[in-house]
């Protein structure tokens, strides 16, 4: 069955391989761009644009003009969202908290039968420290502004009345894959020497290949219970070390032979930092914070038994094909 799609995020990494996804799968899709480039992107992904912003919509305001496209869609996949490490809770509530709730609302009065939005596993990541989670798992109190919003987010979505549309939220962690900005980023700072692992980089981390994580989006177009929250990764958790490595390989830099220091070590002196940078208001993270000390220093894998059971979702894409996707492929040599 083919439907008709409204897309945001859509000329992002995550969102791009969405909507070529979907369009390739036979459905509509509306791409919602803000500006000149990210039109050119989503339409690179093969998405017809809406040119509009989200900063537009305020719960309970007048929709914006750019929203009457929703009237004729069958679903909402929201994948827009400010992702960064650092910062105050307020900025977060206002780039993300406010224009998903916003656009929520306004695809239920358009009659938009079911909204899909990304969320992120990380909102279980700070005060919970099971080394293995699942949506029946407690989230406890999560350590960054990001996650913190992420998770009121899902609560206001579930919990809003709209009882002729059905939301779904997908909690992917690490996303990976051809393309990511991640990757070049951490590529540079190893390079620059401060690349460091928490006890030889031994701990436990699950990702998700960008390309699974549509797949698992498309499926919770049509499956899924209503208010479901579901954890999708690629099913092969594995020390962060062991993935790291072979992750920054494709940038041509070696961490392999990087220092460690003990968790023991990094967790206080990550606290200091992260509390006075926080008290100083600082705009940019210390070298160490308490979600990099939860990243690197602890053991988390996500069980995705419910997605498999009610989504019908399973990875496709192991690591070697999307590592080999990263790998640029070694110049033409000519006899």
């Amino acid at each position: 069955m083919t439907i008709k799609i409204f897309v945001t995020g859509g000329s992002g990494f995550v969102g791009q391989h969405l909507v070529r996804r979907l369009v390739g799968e036979g459905h509509t899709v509306l791409a919602l761009a803000r500006s000149g480039r990210a039109a050119e992107l989503a339409r690179a992904a093969d998405g017809d644009v809406v040119k509009g912003d989200l900063a537009d919509l305020t719960p309970g305001g007048t929709p914006p003009e750019w929203t009457s496209v929703l009237a004729g869609c069958d679903a909402v996949i929201h994948a827009a969202a400010r992702m960064e490490f650092w910062g105050p809770d307020a900025g977060f509530h206002r780039d993300n908290f406010v224009p998903a709730v916003a656009l929520h609302e306004t695809a239920a009065a358009a009659g938009v039968g079911r909204f899909v939005a990304i969320s992120a596993a990380s909102v279980s990541t700070g005060s919970q420290r099971a080394a293995v989670v699942d949506e029946r798992t407690d989230n406890g109190r999560p350590n960054i502004a990001y996650s913190r919003v992420k998770l009121t987010t899902e609560q206001a979505l579930l919990s809003a009345d709209a009882p002729a549309m059905d939301t779904v939220v997908l909690r992917p962690p690490f996303v990976w894959g051809a393309g990511m900005a991640t990757a070049s980023e951490l590529a540079d700072l190893a390079r620059a020497g401060g690349w460091t692992w928490i006890d030889q980089g031994r701990h436990i981390m699950d990702f998700i290949h960008v390309r699974n994580l549509a797949v698992a989006a498309e499926l919770a177009l049509t499956r899924g219970r209503p208010g479901g929250v579901y954890y999708v990764t690629d099913a092969t958790p594995m020390p962060i070390r062991d993935f790291m490595t072979r992750l920054l390989a494709t940038q041509g830099v070696d961490v392999s032979g990087a220092r460690s220091v003990p968790l023991w070590v990094a967790a206080p002196l990550g606290a200091v930092l992260d509390g006075g940078a926080r008290l100083l208001r600082r705009p940019k993270p210390p070298m160490l914070t308490n979600w990099l000390v939860a990243f690197l220093g602890r053991d988390r894998s996500y069980d995705i038994t419910a997605a498999r059971r009610d989504l019908g979702y399973t990875p496709g894409v192991d690591m070697a094909q999307g590592l080999a996707e990263m790998t640029p492929a070694p110049p033409l040599m000519w006899s």
